[in-house]
């Protein structure tokens, strides 16, 4: 049966045809989605009009206006039919006997309906207070009697709309923001509300106001399509409950999915977590750009007085290599060029995250059309950056989602698509599992001061549950991915094992210590043999607490906590004797003894600098890529050495990526101590400085004629404070047994430009002696060892060092 025929039984038989038209048009199963929902929609727009033709008679200056979802045409078996009476004022009696001849054989047949009667006068000054009424007038729709009347309403109220914009958008912004906070994300939650949650139709419908004021756009990509599935959702749940629900409660998402041809309600939730998203993504750019519109309304007047009535250039500071932040934004440079360099996504996500700044989303589509792939295995720049963006925090989330929709991490990670929008059927978890694998990131982010390698720790929250897409124990389908991940990535052997040990027992510390009896030899041996070493159940501490914490409430207590800590404590006891031995220093190289006694003869400092390169992945013909720079120094023995050269280094903004510092042995017969500082450096901007400037620099720092900190501090001063990420606090510990010959003074902290030369700085101040340093930077943790003594060579006394590190702790929270 066609719409036609539906119609043409509806118009015969008055509305008992209609309503029987209207139940084969519901039941008809070749009819579903958007064919429907307009066939609906035309459908009872012919039996209103006709209702109103047939109580009109004489009468003018009337017209049926639909509005909102049904102004739409979006009519779902359930839907509410929104109605406007709208009238010219001239005679309100046979007006109100119209209105009893159009609602109440709507609600003879039992059809909800929300109605109104008013002049165009009244609608807009009832739409002036009322913001609901107002989104619904845009979406009027013409039904019968005096088109003149309806559409000089539509002009007018867009009209109004427009105009009214500035002060109306923001109250719509924070409308939308309340209605989140009640009804929680749609794209997470288990009974979803498909109209009011955030992501869900409300949302969409906000979306198109937006548009409607001209002010600002969505994103359309997707966008329409995220919405057509919501309302299919929704027309299956009305058919199979029978009721005007829009809450998909967990009984009866296997009757939708069912009724939607859908395999499972796994498979129903993943899609209406997907729309969700999409909705959610676009509403998120959507308000940024109104903000960034209203801004720049408010302050351009100025701005044009100021620059003699030209036009304003938008200030673009510079965050990393190809990436800068304009406008509140981050922004690809001008000169970037993705497509020779496949590290810039990574790179712009993390700068992105540190600088608590959103990716902009042109920079985003630019990246996913034009970047080429990362080769196999990732560079370390790559790695590393992934890293800095898992460690940043809470402004991870929002970056990671800005790559996400434009499906950049798909690309990255290929085993991430089996856990997107996957749901999570346990009342214990409130997210996804793709999204608690980032939130278990950011609770991570503020462990990393626990831990010796932060950076295996983060990847490890990333990668524990992605087994979950395979099937079986999703422990042991994680522990093959993550193995298959971590060296695609770019880790060495023995790092992929402790990533691959880490998704395999991430579970274990917890199920132990409440389901086993601790007191129990063999409990205690199980678990030190699964874990092996002491750093790995370190890890393991760290990743079991912030996997719990990003589960949800119930996942995690103070009983729970101390339990699995005591566990820890027992298994570390029976780790303790497989303690690595103290490692002998490495012999000196001919080219650092040629350095070493270069700087005794000329009584100063003597440095090289060599690139570190490898070829390009799939093009062994094409030019080395830079890895880095190594930076050798050789310096005569003396006092700060170390603050010096960590100062000239951040003045010149070059990154330490490793460095080591150690008392070199010089030959028989060659009087003197030469110091050799071996450092890996790259540049944060451009090109490497000369070697001859770091040279005068270093000079000048090492007989005082430069002043390094009054330079840095001039330089931080130059630019704005950015809200940037949150980070845990720095700490500074001592390890009295690490090593027989030297005091172990450990720093964790957050990784800065001249932080190791204010470190450097603190342990001279205090009169200690710097007998060697090993520095590496994992990602934005800075993790430094230096082997300290007191003036006669010998380490600290224990109340002694622990005084050092109290005082170097204070500083770097000063």
């Amino acid at each position: 049966m066609t719409s036609t025929d539906v119609r043409k039984d509806a118009e015969d038989s008055g509305p008992s045809g209609y309503a029987a038209a209207r139940l084969r048009l519901l039941t008809e199963g070749a009819r579903s989605g958007p064919p429907r929902r307009a066939a609906l929609a035309e459908l009872t727009d012919d039996w209103l009009a006709g209702l109103f033709t047939a109580g009109a008679g004489e009468l003018r200056g009337v017209s049926l206006v639909a509005v909102g979802g049904y102004g739409r045409g979006e009519l779902s078996p359930r839907s509410d039919l929104d109605l406007l009476l709208l009238h010219d004022g001239s005679d309100p009696a046979a007006v109100a006997a119209l209105a009893d001849r159009l609602w109440y054989p709507v609600w003879d047949l039992g059809l909800a309906l929300d109605h109104s009667v008013r002049t165009p006068a009244e609608a807009r000054r009832t739409a002036a207070e009322d913001l609901k009424v107002q989104l619904g007038l845009l979406d009027a729709r013409h039904l019968a009697g005096d088109l003149g009347l309806t559409a000089g309403l539509r002009t007018a109220v867009l009209a109004d709309w427009r105009n009214q914009a500035p002060k109306r958008l923001p109250e719509l912004q924070e409308l939308c923001a309340e209605r989140a906070e009640r009804q929680g994300e749609l794209q997470y939650l288990l009974e979803p509300d498909l109209k009011e949650a955030r992501g869900g139709l409300r949302d969409a419908t906000a979306l198109r106001a937006v548009a409607a004021s001209w002010l600002a756009d969505a994103p359309r990509e997707g966008l329409d399509d995220a919405r057509r599935r919501l309302l299919d959702v929704r027309d299956a749940l009305h058919l199979t409950t029978g009721r005007a629900t829009d809450r998909l409660s967990l009984q009866e998402q296997d009757q939708v999915a069912a009724e939607l041809g859908l395999l499972d309600a796994d498979t129903l939730l993943r899609q209406v977590y997907e729309a969700a998203r999409v909705i959610s993504y676009a509403s998120d750019v959507t308000w940024r750009e109104v903000g960034r519109v209203l801004r720049a309304r408010s302050v351009r007047p100025r701005l044009r007085a100021m620059l003699g009535g030209g036009k304003p250039v938008a200030e673009r500071s510079p965050l990393a290599e190809g990436v800068v932040e304009q406008d509140g934004e981050v922004v690809l440079a001008r000169a970037a060029r993705p497509d020779r360099d496949p590290v810039l996504p990574l790179r712009a996500a993390a700068a992105a995250a540190q600088a608590g700044l959103p990716l902009s989303l042109h920079a985003v589509r630019r990246l996913a059309g034009t970047v080429r792939p990362l080769p196999t295995p990732w560079p370390a720049e790559a790695r590393e950056q992934l890293v800095t963006l898992l460690g940043s925090g809470r402004p991870t989330i929002e970056v990671w989602e800005a790559l996400e929709a434009e499906g950049l991490i798909s690309r990255l990670l290929p085993d991430w698509e089996r856990v997107r929008c996957r749901p999570q059927r346990n009342a214990v978890h409130v997210w996804t599992v793709d999204r608690h694998l980032i939130e278990t990131a950011v609770r991570a982010s503020e462990f990393t001061r626990r831990v010796s390698r932060p950076d295996l720790l983060l990847v490890a929250a990333l990668l524990h549950d992605i087994g979950k897409g395979w099937p079986g124990d999703h422990s042991v389908a994680g522990e093959i991915i993550a193995r298959d991940v971590a060296a695609r990535i770019g880790f060495d052997r023995a790092d992929v094992a402790v990533l691959s040990t880490l998704v395999r027992h991430h579970l274990l510390l917890v199920e132990t210590a409440t389901r086993r009896d601790l007191d129990d030899p063999a409990t205690l041996r199980l678990v030190a043999d699964a874990v092996g070493t002491q750093s790995t159940l370190e890890l393991l501490h760290a990743l079991t607490e912030a996997d719990a914490l990003a589960t949800g409430p119930a996942a995690w207590s103070s009983w729970r906590g101390s339990l699995v800590a005591d566990l820890v404590r027992r298994v570390a006891a029976v780790l303790a004797g497989d303690a690595p031995a103290e490692p002998e220093p490495a012999a000196a190289t001919a080219e650092q003894e040629r350095l070493a006694l270069e700087a005794v003869a000329t009584g100063g400092p003597v440095l090289a600098l060599r690139a570190q390169t490898e070829p390009p992945a799939e093009e062994p013909s094409g030019e080395p890529e830079p890895l880095g720079v190594e930076l050798l120094i050789a310096v005569p023995d003396q006092p700060g050495v170390l603050p010096a050269v960590a100062g000239v280094l951040a003045m010149h903004r070059l990154t330490v990526r490793t460095a080591e510092l150690r008392a070199l042995d010089l030959p028989d017969g060659v009087d003197g101590s030469v110091l050799l500082l071996d450092w890996r450096v790259a540049a944060e901007y451009g090109s490497l400085p000369q070697a001859a400037r770091l040279r005068a620099d270093l000079v000048r720092a090492l007989d005082g004629s430069l002043d390094i900190a009054g330079r840095l501090a001039e330089r931080d001063a130059a630019y704005p404070r950015r809200r940037g990420v949150v980070a845990p606090p720095p700490r500074v510990t001592v390890h009295p047994a690490a090593s027989r010959l030297a005091t172990v003074i450990e720093v964790r902290a957050q990784d800065a430009p001249g932080l190791l030369f204010r470190i450097g700085r603190a342990l001279e101040d205090a009169a200690v002696r710097v007998r060697s340093a090993h520095v590496s930077t994992l990602g934005a943790n800075a993790v430094d060892a230096f082997y300290v003594t007191g003036p006669e060579g010998a380490p600290l006394p224990g109340g002694e060092a622990t005084s050092v590190a109290r005082k170097l702790e204070e500083m770097l929270r000063g």
